[in-house]
């Protein structure tokens, strides 16, 4: 069974960072694209950066270029995602995901709050 855990959400200031973590078990990352989404209080949950399976290329959305790196770690079979310059409008819910073709799988999410 495959299960995506997420931490290092939290607390900060704007200009602020956070990394978050996701360790996946059931699988190896490798095989899948990953990818970091994001859903805010009563909008739709939208990518926010991903790496495509195999590879090291990691593509972002353009309200995170720049300031937010997510990278891969097969040997620790998790993924990371390096938020820096926070902003107020980053706060939401963070989740991990695993794809491949048709099959979805996703962690349970972490809260990333960005307050003055």
């Amino acid at each position: 069974q495959v299960q995506l855990i997420e931490s290092g959400g939290g607390l900060v200031h704007p200009g602020g960072s956070l990394n978050l973590s996701c360790v996946a078990s059931g699988t190896l990352i490798y095989i899948w694209d990953m990818g970091w989404f994001r859903q805010a209080p009563g909008k739709q949950r939208e990518l926010v950066a991903r790496i495509v399976r195999k590879t090291d290329d990691a593509n972002y959305s353009d309200s995170v270029r720049g300031r937010f790196n997510m990278t891969r770690d097969d040997a620790k079979n998790a993924v990371y995602l390096q938020m820096n310059k926070l902003e107020i409008e980053d706060t939401a819910i963070y989740y991990c995901n695993a794809k491949f073709i048709s099959t979805d799988h996703w962690g349970q999410g972490t809260q990333v709050t960005v307050s003055s």
